[in-house]
């Protein structure tokens, strides 16, 4: 079921978030923030009194209750103006309060979900690593209980941790057993980031720069046995939990995120072409560039029925792998095409400083790859749907 008239609550939400968005994130900041890799936290705590970072959390832990379509909402109202509150927002929300929330432990539920639905705590994500992308199964870094067994001891490194630095922990991925099978080998471990034995080594990307990401080594990382994700008693069952509900939540912010940035294309090239004249008339009487625009905006709106799909699915806890899939895969390539078609529409203004354009290519043409690859998801889409090979 897609919303095509919005429930009131969510139509509510959209208009506070738009409200807090034309408020306190101004284009001209945004921009700067984003060239210096620049989270403004003092915004973030804003935001966070508006109480949606609690949108993931169960109210008996201090959240407004799992809703998950509101949540997406949110990303995508906060994606339209850059990455600068929705990267921090999925961090908290949905790498802290969705993860924590589906594998936590009882005692990691009632530690973490009431920080995280305050908007006090945000997480980065320790899986990728050097010679690791796409095959996560295959992680090096490597986790061993100490001799006491009250502790565990991380060793190796991973790429792509962004903000890092700001984060309380890292979620990290480890192979913990180098005697079972693939797949029963892994485990999840919550490993503070103050913690002796971390290095960080920033990283210069091109997109999603509203934070640093990091090359993170742990050199004998000595971490509690009780952060291990779901208990102690979870050890060597990693696998199950990255790949369980949480997955597929994580397909949705990612998509929510890639639908925002096209939308607020879309808006710009919009306005630029009613503005901006050349031959006698708005560049938006050309019938090339009506022609461009009418088709961004009718892909844009296939994009959003996909997404707000999947995630009503996704609320009703029904089963959506193969839609959240679809989603991710056909919502981050078309968005690259939006985008580049927006850039056209505005020419050598799509490229330069003044407008918002060049960033949204920028972050655009990272949303295939990041949050699972779309190879990876028509892998995932071939393989949920039996198809034979």
């Amino acid at each position: 079921m897609y919303f095509a008239d919005e429930p009131e609550h969510i139509a509510l939400l959209r208009q506070t978030i738009r409200r807090f968005v034309e408020a306190e994130l101004p284009p001209d900041k945004v921009r700067q923030w984003d060239k210096d890799c620049h989270v403004p936290l003092e915004l973030f705590a804003k935001l966070a009194e508006l109480g949606v970072c609690g949108l993931t959390v169960a109210e008996e832990y201090g959240g407004q209750g799992r809703d998950i379509v509101a949540a997406v909402v949110v990303i995508d109202e906060l994606s339209r103006r850059g990455w600068s509150m929705a990267g921090p927002y999925i961090q908290c929300a949905f790498y802290g309060g969705i993860n924590i929330s589906e594998n936590g432990s009882e005692q990691q539920k009632r530690d973490l979900l009431p920080p995280l639905a305050r908007g006090e705590m945000l997480f980065a994500y320790g899986l990728s690593e050097p010679n690791v992308g796409g095959d996560l199964a295959s992680v090096e870094t490597r986790a061993r209980k100490s001799d006491n067994a009250g502790t565990v001891i991380v060793n190796g490194a991973k790429r792509w941790c962004t903000a890092a630095d700001l984060a309380d922990y890292i979620y990290c991925l480890v192979r913990s057993d180098d005697e079972r099978p693939r797949y029963k080998n892994l485990s999840l471990i919550l490993v503070p980031t103050d913690l002796p034995g971390i290095s960080m080594t920033p990283i210069d990307h091109l997109g999603l720069r509203y934070a640093k990401s990091f090359d993170v080594h742990f050199d004998d990382v000595e971490v509690p046995a009780e952060n291990v994700v779901g208990g102690p008693e979870r050890w060597n069952e990693g696998w199950s939990q990255l790949a369980g509900p949480a997955l597929d939540v994580e397909k949705l912010e990612v998509s929510a995120a890639t639908y925002g940035i096209a939308a607020a294309a879309v808006d710009e090239a919009w306005q630029y072409a009613e503005e901006r004249r050349q031959f006698g008339k708005p560049i938006s009487g050309h019938q090339s560039v009506r022609h461009s625009l009418v088709e961004a905006k009718t892909r844009l709106q296939a994009c959003r029925h996909m997404l707000y799909h999947a995630a009503w699915l996704a609320q009703m806890e029904r089963p959506c792998s193969v839609e959240t899939s679809m989603a991710k895969l056909f919502i981050a390539d078309t968005a690259v095409e939006i985008v580049l078609a927006c850039q056209r529409v505005m020419g050598a203004y799509g490229c330069g400083e003044g407008f918002d354009m060049e960033r949204h290519v920028r972050d655009v043409v990272c949303m295939p790859i990041v949050g699972g690859s779309s190879n990876m998801q028509k892998n995932n889409i071939a393989n949920r749907l039996r198809l034979a090979g």
